[in-house]
């Protein structure tokens, strides 16, 4: 985690020294400062870089150098601009730091997992005061602890596992491993009606719908982003309704909503994509039935210096919300028949040698078809010349020539 040194925001007037810490090891120096020294600019790191003036380990160092743990970084005095000023820490009222520590159901050395509730947004907007990124002031205890980030979302009214990093370092983690479909999320929802297939998965392109200011998506088979679902039914209440785990294989805006409303059984409550025909009758909840049930990921190795903290797999899940539990035993659900598991395992990791070789690969086959293109159109040109050769040959035949001949 971060050295309590690479959080101060104040002025100083004299030389800084800084200890890189794991949380840092491999960034460049520019990504440093913006994660560390946010009010020093760019223009500024690279003027002292040029000049001589920050070093590592009292050697000169460019703004794309790469830092390692442990190594000492000296910052010259001042280079402050008042624009870039960190935002400060929202004061918070107790029920809300209340709130935000009731949310918890995990906390290692870089990451706090929470079990957010249906009808807290996860991120602020226009008109919305209250979400989950507002809370997270909660969590830092000094002016030296890092404010946690979010790296993934969950729509305002889906309930359960919300993922928030502690550090930059493991934020910046977390978010490769959600990028690269690599974190495994599996969902329970409720469901209208009883899909014909027990098992199986929706393959839609998704894109935003016309005229919904981007609010609500569609599919669209021409122009749609691909996105891709698992889905197995666990349990029915005859024909009415039924419970399926859903895990989304691609991360498109409100997919599992979208998909489910696509095969013609929206999920219960989801008004916005199901109508009316969304909602069930009885003691069934108005409130929609989408629930983030297990989360598994892997966890950056976190050192300091009493050994190693963190790493490993981080496997989550959450409970479900009293409205979901409420309707589930309704109609006669038992819980213990899932267990959230994913359809594969999360893939490793790859090393940054495997990183190169990937992209090797991706270079020299793009070359490879550069060169079919060009092939192709040098024998098309030639092609198109013969032709038009012939034809122009093929006009002239029949035709009386010219008398050249002076009169």
């Amino acid at each position: 985690m971060s050295g309590p040194q690479t959080h101060k925001t104040d002025t100083s007037d004299q030389v800084r020294q800084f200890t890189v810490t794991q949380d840092d090891d491999g960034i460049r120096l520019d990504r440093w400062f913006k994660r560390n020294l946010p009010q020093i600019g760019f223009a500024t790191v690279s003027k002292w870089a040029r000049t001589g003036q920050v070093r590592v380990d009292g050697k000169r160092a460019k703004p794309e150098d790469r830092l390692e743990a442990g190594q000492t970084l000296r910052v010259p005095p001042g280079g402050e601009a008042k624009h870039k000023a960190p935002r400060p820490k929202r004061e918070l009222t107790d029920e809300e730091v209340a709130q935000a520590h009731a949310m918890v159901i995990r906390e290692t050395p870089s990451a706090i997992v929470l079990n957010k509730p249906p009808g807290l947004a996860t991120q602020g907007g226009s008109k919305m005061t209250k979400h989950v990124d507002g809370l997270l002031d909660a969590f830092v205890t000094d002016e030296d602890t890092p404010r946690p980030r979010l790296v993934h979302r969950l729509d305002k009214d889906t309930s359960g596992v919300l993922l928030i990093a502690r550090t930059p370092g493991s934020a910046a983690s977390f978010s490769r491993r959600f990028a690269g479909r690599s974190a495994r999320k599996i969902y329970w929802a409720l469901i209208v009606g009883v899909p014909d297939v027990r098992e199986g998965t929706i393959d839609a392109p998704l894109a935003k719908q016309p005229g919904t200011g981007g609010e609500k998506m569609h599919v669209d088979e021409e122009n749609g982003a691909m996105a891709k679902t698992r889905y197995r039914v666990v349990e029915r209440a005859g024909m009415r309704a039924a419970w399926v785990e859903l895990e989304p294989l691609t991360g498109r805006t409100h997919q599992l909503r979208v998909h489910m409303a696509a095969i013609g059984h929206p999920i219960v409550g989801d008004g916005k994509y199901g109508g009316q025909d969304a909602f069930l009758t009885g003691a069934i909840s108005r409130k929609m039935h989408l629930h983030a049930r297990r989360l598994i990921i892997s966890q950056p190795d976190n050192k300091s210096a009493g050994g190693q903290t963190g790493g490993g797999k981080l496997d989550v899940t959450a409970e479900l919300p009293e409205h979901f539990a409420a309707s589930m035993e309704a109609l006669g659900f038992d819980e213990n028949l899932s267990d959230a598991s994913p359809v594969r395992d999360e893939a490793p990791e790859r090393t940054p040698a495997e990183k190169k070789q990937a992209a090797r690969r991706h270079a020299k086959q793009y070359r490879k078809d550069r060169r079919g293109e060009r092939r192709g159109r040098t024998i098309s040109a030639e092609t198109a010349k013969k032709k038009a050769k012939a034809e122009s040959k093929g006009k002239g035949k029949g035709k009386p020539r010219p008398d050249r001949r002076k009169k």
